[in-house]
């Protein structure tokens, strides 16, 4: 990640930052696209109430989460936290309040509903 992103997203920089469609009430900005076999990594902005149905991990993800709350059937989970989904785990997430996450995916995920 080039030095000028990684301080975007410490600085909060992040609100400048083009996002584009990516499910209902939420947004995408790629910092990298899957290819040739590569993690994707990204920002995910979430309005209040948005949500993503349940899905499987095709391979790890983890996210950080930089602004708001997001959720998952496990809990709530604020500015600063760490979530590690190992390959195979199933689980919705939803922001009550909405939020802003920095999330690497080794594989997309399946959805399930």
């Amino acid at each position: 990640m080039p030095e000028t992103t990684r301080e975007l997203l410490t600085s909060g920089g992040w609100k400048e930052l083009a996002f584009g469609p990516f499910r209902d009430d939420v947004t995408i900005h790629w910092i990298r696209s899957f290819e040739d076999d590569q993690p994707g990594v990204a920002l995910l902005k979430y309005e209040a109430g948005a949500s993503v149905p349940r899905h499987r991990h095709e391979g790890l993800e983890t996210i950080l989460v930089l602004d708001g709350v997001q959720s998952d059937e496990a809990g709530d989970y604020g500015r600063g936290s760490y979530i590690v989904n190992a390959p195979g785990t199933e689980h919705s997430v939803w922001s009550e309040t909405g939020c802003v996450v920095l999330i690497q995916w080794d594989r997309p995920v399946k959805i399930l509903e």
